[in-house]
């Protein structure tokens, strides 16, 4: 599978099946993340790869309920050891957008050997940590899914070129 296959298959996954996903594919999938670029090659990104069935629906209630972060047979805890003040030229920080980029790459490692992902923002955050023992100034940036899909990923339905690409300045 090629990048660009990689790009289009990939969807948000939130049916799994119970089958558990190998050391090895998990193992390529954190390697993923872990090649990720980073400002500064700060490399603040850290994960806690949660797997037992317990803890998942712990986290799945301090996500607000969504029962498929609790079916998901991983869910990772995809987070950020920064003193959470580097703000890059452009005036935005750092750890966030970092962390964003190891987990674009840690899904689309997944999609390439069959495992499907999904972002999980909905959660609250004191909960997470207080779950997976974080400590205080560790920020966790978001939970990321993994497992097999149980259902066949829908069309992706995204704007065209036309309607998000402008040509040297903005067009109002």
């Amino acid at each position: 599978m090629t990048v660009s296959e990689a790009i289009r298959e990939r969807r948000s996954v939130r049916r799994y099946q119970t089958a558990p996903v190998e050391a090895e594919k998990l193992n390529l999938v954190l390697e993923a993340g872990r090649l990720a670029p980073s400002a500064k090659n700060f490399q603040e990104w850290r994960y806690v790869v949660v797997q037992d069935s317990g803890t998942r629906a712990e986290l799945m209630r301090a996500a607000k309920g969504q029962r498929f972060v609790g079916e998901a047979p991983v869910v990772i805890a995809c987070c950020a050891e920064t003193n959470g003040d580097y703000r890059m030229t452009c005036g935005q920080l750092a750890y966030p957008i970092d962390v964003a980029i190891s987990i674009d790459h840690m899904t689309l490692a997944a999609v390439e050997i069959g495992l499907g992902t999904c972002w999980v923002g909905a959660f609250f955050e004191e909960e997470v940590k207080k779950i997976l023992n974080i400590p205080g100034p560790i920020r966790v940036v978001e939970l990321l899914t993994l497992g097999y899909p149980a259902d066949e990923p829908r069309t992706k339905n995204r704007r065209s070129l036309n309607e998000i690409v402008m040509a040297e300045k903005w067009r109002g």
